[in-house]
């Protein structure tokens, strides 16, 4: 195999096991899955909520601990972007809000970091409509 398909197939697994994180990450949201997010995230993770306010890693798990205001989240638009040990998730999400069954949209961003052969999530910033 030739160096350059040999770093093609590289890419090509790093960009499946980031879309695999991706729909965990989702899934972990709505099901509020403190026990995924405790082993994803890294120790100096920040989260920018939709309301602007900031959270650390134990904010952030306390917050999903207390479960998801929406439900049915469905990712769509997803751009995965590596860049050497870094990559950047953009993606819309569509769900529907438990308050009042309406449906919503928004945005997200998630950047994931490769230390040492493992992808943890270091920032997330998320947006609704």
């Amino acid at each position: 195999m030739s160096q350059a398909a040999a770093a093609q197939a590289a890419g090509t697994r790093e960009l499946e096991i980031l879309h695999d994180l991706n729909r965990n990450y989702l899934r972990a949201v709505e099901e509020a899955d403190v026990k995924w997010f405790d082993e994803n995230l890294s120790d100096d993770f920040l989260n920018s909520n939709p309301d602007g306010s900031i959270v650390d890693r134990a904010g952030f798990l306390a917050q999903i601990g207390k479960g998801s205001t929406v439900k049915n989240i469905v990712g769509s638009d997803i751009r995965i972007r590596l860049l050497g040990d870094f990559a950047f998730i953009h993606a819309r999400t569509d769900y529907v809000k438990l308050a009042d069954g309406t449906k919503g949209f928004g945005r997200y961003t998630d950047i994931w970091w490769n230390r040492g052969g493992r992808w943890l999530c270091v920032s997330a910033h998320v947006t609704r409509g």
